[in-house]
């Protein structure tokens, strides 16, 4: 009887969608814009439609004729949010002709990250790597990043293995 109480309730939690307190423009935003806008909003000016380039952040934020797809910070001021609000078949974004739908959980995100600045940020094989400072503690830089997360996690590294067992891994 018990089981068939805790079921229903745990499967209801785990259906529902997290929203991220701060979305990330890589893991969040991207996804969202790429499926639902790029094909029209995209790289390829051929097909860009409305000359609005959303894959760029300076030219979702450009004025155009007195208008700007994306005001950071601003919902009220941003047409793009305008569009995908709107119950109008010739205003909505994505178009229903497109068959494609924002879910309200993507909107959400959307919202949240136009609040919070619209931030972009480069595609990760655009971006310079940047050398993390080496936390202290050992002498080896890979054992003072794993002994820290070790740390953070509360756990305790594995005794060294002996001579003969370390030469037998090496050696297998």
């Amino acid at each position: 009887m018990m089981r068939t109480i805790i079921v229903p309730i745990l499967g209801a939690s785990l259906l529902t969608e997290a929203t991220p307190a701060t979305p990330d423009f890589t893991r969040d935003i991207r996804p969202i814009l790429s499926e639902n806008c790029f094909a029209c909003h995209g790289q390829d000016a051929k097909k860009r439609k409305g000359k609005l380039r959303l894959d760029k952040g300076d030219a979702a934020t450009a004025e155009r004729d007195g208008v700007q797809a994306i005001v950071p910070g601003n919902l009220e001021e941003s047409e793009a949010w305008a569009r995908i609000l709107s119950e109008d078949e010739d205003e909505v974004m994505p178009p229903r002709d497109s068959h494609k739908e924002l879910s309200d959980a993507e909107k959400n995100i959307l919202k949240q990250w136009i609040l919070q600045g619209a931030p972009y940020e480069d595609h990760w094989a655009f971006t310079a790597p940047k050398t993390p400072l080496v936390p202290r503690g050992a002498t080896n830089p890979i054992d003072a990043f794993l002994q820290q997360r070790l740390a953070e996690e509360g756990l305790e590294p594995a005794p060294l293995a002996r001579p003969e067992t370390h030469i037998r891994r090496v050696y297998l």
